[in-house]
């Protein structure tokens, strides 16, 4: 700016300048997103009964454990007491092992928030569910934050995997491992519900039964008292400790939406607005990593979800890819005035595009079938390019 002004001047010139720089489309891409990020904090519409509202997903590349060989834990937490249930089981049996463990005793929910797996956007899981009147939320890509809280307890369930499991693994017996993950959830379960959430400021087991089961440990206090003895004042201590959650949820969410919202913004974008998006999730562009752009190429907005997510337009290659991307990982893209700079050079540089359609490059072959009636073989076969995985 300083150099311009002491070679050049005319009317509104640094205005004008100002304009040119941030219309720049190589500086655009390349360039790091600063300031505040977009997407505030939006209250998830808070359950009023237990169970009504849960949050859903999977732990996968678990060790076989288990007389089955389960390969997968299925994490259900109930939103309104944070009480979570862990089920071993395999990863392809989703609908399955709810409804013969978890809907016998919990009831049917009225609404599952989960990633967009397929095992959650498959048209068996979605029909089920629209037959039972149940509402499905979905989070949309690589934005964590809307299903975080069965995040972070998978989290707390992998951290005492680790610790009660990770040495026993090569030791064998007739039944499975000596530290089968599978045989200790149960114990893991209960450790977990015996323990105080920060949210409410009481164990999960008090907040359920209205009194806290024994673990191992108490046996040895031979003066332990009855934390209910009196039978006649049970209902009311249930709905003091109800009514102490619901404010506890309450503060808990009022606090973290200051701190959150401090550093964050509402963003101005509407339908065909043009933005760019981040390339951090994404491991499979050409070229060098330190030598690409940030934002390789700018989106057109097709449809607003609320105030932290929208809908862009995909073509060409990118037509399959899910088109819900969260603000968090986009930021506005500045189109130049060809009036006002007509002498600008409006060619970019070539960028490769997101999803390459490169060679595929076998990995292995990992299963093989033949069809029934057919005399024909098909291979499940796993390439280097992780976007070209599949039979």
């Amino acid at each position: 700016m300083e150099r311009i002004k002491t070679c050049d001047w005319w009317t509104a010139w640094r205005k004008d300048v100002i304009w040119y720089c941030n219309t720049c489309d190589r500086c655009q891409k390349a360039n790091k997103a600063t300031g505040k990020s977009f997407c505030l904090i939006i209250n998830i519409q808070e359950p009023s009964t237990p169970w009504d509202m849960v949050h859903m997903d999977w732990v996968t590349a678990l060790p076989p454990g288990g007389d089955k060989g389960h390969n997968a834990c299925l994490v259900i937490v109930d939103r309104y007491r944070k009480n979570p249930i862990f089920l071993p089981f395999h990863k392809d049996d989703t609908a399955i092992l709810i409804w013969n463990r978890v809907i016998s005793h919990t009831g049917l929910f009225k609404n599952i928030i989960s990633d967009g797996a397929t095992k959650f956007t498959s048209a068996l899981w979605k029909t089920l569910h629209k037959l039972l009147g149940t509402k499905l939320s979905f989070s949309a890509s690589y934005h964590p934050k809307t299903d975080g809280l069965e995040e972070r307890i998978i989290n707390t369930l992998e951290d005492m995997i680790r610790r009660f499991c990770a040495y026993g693994l090569e030791l064998k017996y007739s039944a499975g491992f000596i530290n089968d993950w599978c045989t200790l959830i149960p114990e893991l379960e209960l450790a977990y519900k015996n323990s105080v959430h920060a949210s409410t400021g009481k164990t999960l087991s008090m907040l359920e039964k209205g009194w806290s089961p024994k673990i191992p440990g108490d046996t040895f206090k031979k003066d332990l008292v009855d934390i209910n003895p009196y039978s006649s004042i049970f209902k009311l201590f249930l709905d003091k400790l109800r009514h102490n959650t619901n404010q506890s949820m309450t503060d808990s969410f009022e606090y973290t939406k200051q701190e959150w919202d401090e550093s964050h913004k509402t963003p101005e974008l509407k339908v065909g607005d043009l933005i760019l998006v981040s390339t951090l999730n994404l491991n499979n562009i050409k070229g060098p990593k330190r030598f690409n752009y940030y934002f390789p190429r700018p989106f057109i907005i097709k449809v607003p979800h609320g105030t932290n997510a929208v809908q862009v337009e995909l073509s060409g290659e990118l037509e399959r890819k899910y088109p819900n991307l969260p603000l968090s990982i986009v930021k506005h893209y500045t189109s130049s005035d060809k009036e006002l700079f007509p002498l600008r050079n409006e060619t970019p540089l070539e960028v490769p595009p997101l999803y390459p359609s490169e060679e595929k490059k076998v990995l292995k072959v990992s299963k093989e079938r033949i069809l029934g009636g057919e005399s024909k073989i098909e291979y499940l076969v796993r390439y280097r390019n992780p976007q070209h995985e599949g039979r």
